[in-house]
């Protein structure tokens, strides 16, 4: 078996990252077999080499490689060129082509982004994979072929299968074994060093000197995120090689070429949080004012009581849950009991009255608790009417009246803005 560090020699393969050599080892491993495998991975990470170890090292290395590139083929003729078409299947269809399976036979296909073919297709390809064989289109004819499948996409599958776009039986019949390859922020000990690579393969390219980074542009060139990865640093690298007279690049002219390089980068916001917290706080908001309405109620319930029996211990003890629920705590609860008078007496109709005012003084608070927070909930209504009003005449002002345009801006339906434009006569 051949090593690790000869494959990467062999192809050209630059880095000492554990988990690049990890990704090189299990190619080397399951290149012998028929298994099909999956490639995944960030774009610009270098997904189109691992294809190139498992084909070569494989026993159809004689047999043909062909890459297809299935998100840069229109969806009304991927079929076509997958599997063949024979003569007239379609329009322009004026003689029968040949598939790239067909093609392939005996060799290995590479379908690159695999995670965008249509529905349609991964029916097709499915039965590839499980029965080694294809229909063309316009034929009824099978035929049958010896294809091993590589595969590799940046999208996040379990996603797409969870949103319908991607059939779950495809994705574990391609992904038999699964090679994921690190980003390029995750190889930092990898980045300077495929730097130097580039910039020195661009130096013989076009005949000039090889730049070079001070030890302040290198610890920037590490630190810097690299959402496009290797394909992103290989750019960067040309254009400073092109561009700089300089051949000693520094971080402050290094930091010309990074977008965003900046430390104050604008922080993002997630709207949808944003949204949810303000509906959970409504609810908090409109939970309270139900509890306090269904207090007050409790309240007059309790004070008609006191003013029908003048028994203020029977009445005590026959409303206890209720006085308790009001009045909270011990302190409370002790100064209703001490304002009952209990002692085995009955109350004087002083005593009762003076239950009355006390009963009405608190009512009266809650009442007034509940109008405020009416109040309160009504400008806050009123308030987001207003706000609503205003962005929408903005909108429009702004693309003279194009109701399309306006919605897209606002994120909202066409026809949920046209409601809006009557319920507001704009």
């Amino acid at each position: 078996m051949e090593s690790v560090q000869a494959t990467k020699q062999r192809f050209g393969i630059i880095g000492n990252d554990a988990g690049l050599n990890r990704a090189i080892e299990k190619a080397i491993q399951v290149a012998p077999t028929d298994i099909s495998v999956l490639i995944t991975g960030e774009s610009g990470v270098g997904k189109e080499s691992m294809p190139k170890i498992v084909h070569s090292l494989s026993r159809r290395k004689h047999g043909k490689l062909i890459a297809v590139n299935c998100g840069a083929i229109p969806e009304g003729t991927i079929d076509s060129e997958l599997f063949g078409h024979e003569k007239g299947a379609f329009t322009g269809a004026t003689a029968t082509r040949s598939g790239y399976f067909e093609e392939a036979d005996g060799g290995t296909i590479f379908l690159d982004e695999v995670g965008e073919l249509p529905l349609t297709t991964q029916v097709r390809l499915l039965r590839v994979l499980e029965n080694k064989e294809f229909i063309k289109v316009g034929s009824s004819k099978v035929q049958k072929t010896d294809v091993r499948i590589v595969a590799a996409t940046n999208v996040k599958m379990f996603e797409a299968i969870k949103k319908g776009k991607f059939r779950e039986d495809l994705y574990y019949r391609l992904s038999t074994v699964e090679i994921n390859l690190p980003s390029l922020r995750e190889r930092k000990g990898d980045i300077h060093l495929l730097f130097r690579k580039f910039a020195s393969d661009f130096a013989s390219k076009y005949k000039m000197p090889t730049i070079r980074l001070t030890d302040d542009a290198v610890f920037l060139l590490e630190k810097y995120p690299w959402n496009g990865n290797i394909r992103q640093l290989r750019n960067v690298a040309e254009q400073i090689s092109v561009l700089e007279q300089e051949r000693t690049i520094s971080a402050i002219n290094l930091k010309n070429y990074l977008p965003n390089s900046g430390t104050n980068l604008p922080a993002v916001i997630d709207d949808k949080s944003s949204d949810s917290d303000f509906k959970n706080e409504r609810e908090i908001l409109y939970k309270v004012l139900f509890d306090m309405k269904s207090d007050l109620s409790d309240l007059k319930k309790l004070t008609l009581e006191l003013m029908k029996d003048s028994d203020g211990k029977k009445v005590k003890e026959d409303n206890e849950h209720l006085i308790n629920k009001i009045y909270g705590s011990d302190d409370d609860e002790n100064a209703f009991i001490a304002s009952t008078n209990y002692n085995n007496t009955t109350p004087s109709h002083q005593d009762s009255n003076y239950l009355q005012i006390e009963a009405s003084k608190h009512a009266s608070k809650e009442v007034d608790k509940y109008h405020f927070a009416e109040e309160v909930q009504e400008e806050e209504t009123l308030s987001l009417q207003d706000k609503e009003l205003e962005l929408i005449k903005k909108s429009l002002e702004r693309h003279q009246g194009k109701r399309k345009l306006a919605a897209e801006e606002l994120g909202i339906s066409e026809r949920t803005l046209y409601r809006k434009i009557k319920q507001y006569d704009l």
